[in-house]
């Protein structure tokens, strides 16, 4: 439940970069002891979403901007790989689940970014979890995150109408199996993202952490979500 909210107030832009996790003060919020706490924040950490410090504080991570660029990269390159397994092999059911909720995205358009963004991660993650694949819905998910992540630090505000376009054109050459367009249209669509994104940082905002995480700690859980990790000994 820790993860749930920390990790979509991250993705809303509640929570910036930089911002301090108080193992106390999320153990009071969420009615849980300082080492469940401590728990999420390490969850977090390995997600690449939160920084632990020395003095076991933690903070919302602050990757830098190669950071940044590099993880738009990989992202772009796994990404590449989902479209291409989904290409003319989905259902008329998933096709329209995926039209549905690109049709989401377009009704938030004129809102909050924060929406906007988080709904278009999570038509990302939606795709990853079409193929079925444990490994990329893991890794697609959490790459999604940091991204978010990313754009609260570096991106500059722009019209949500491009990325719904995109990801209506990207449903069609996924309908159509036509394997060479939708991997050039996934790369050119992340691409873009990231182009617009990795412009200047922000300076982060002074706000109370209780306050900020009171509508989250309340959250119903998102449709899409991360499956959870496996070890290497589970699997076998």
């Amino acid at each position: 439940m820790i993860c749930r909210a920390l990790r979509r107030a991250i993705i809303e832009r509640a929570l910036e970069p930089g911002a301090a996790l108080p193992e106390d003060a999320l153990g009071e919020r969420f009615g849980v002891s300082r080492t469940l706490a401590r728990h999420a924040l390490a969850q977090l950490a390995a997600e690449g979403l939160v920084e632990l410090r020395r003095n076991r504080s933690a903070v919302v991570a602050t990757p830098s901007w190669q950071e940044a660029r590099d993880t738009f990269d990989i992202r772009i390159e796994l990404e590449r790989l989902v479209v291409r397994q989904l290409a003319g092999r989905l259902t008329k059911a998933q096709l329209a689940t995926l039209r549905a909720h690109v049709d989401s995205e377009d009704e938030a358009r004129g809102g909050p970014d924060a929406i906007s963004i988080r709904l278009a991660t999570e038509f990302h993650i939606l795709l990853a979890e079409m193929t079925e694949s444990p490994i990329l819905i893991r890794y697609v998910s959490e790459l999604s995150y940091r991204c978010c992540l990313i754009l609260s630090l570096y991106s500059r505000p722009h019209s949500s109408e491009c990325g719904v376009n995109e990801h209506r054109l990207l449903i069609d050459a996924l309908a159509t199996g036509d394997v060479e367009k939708v991997t050039r249209l996934m790369h050119s669509h992340l691409d873009s993202v990231a182009e617009r994104a990795l412009v200047a940082e922000a300076k982060p905002r002074e706000r109370d952490i209780m306050a900020i995480l009171a509508p989250y700690a309340q959250a119903p859980q998102p449709a899409v979500k991360p499956r959870p990790k496996r070890s290497l000994k589970a699997a076998e």
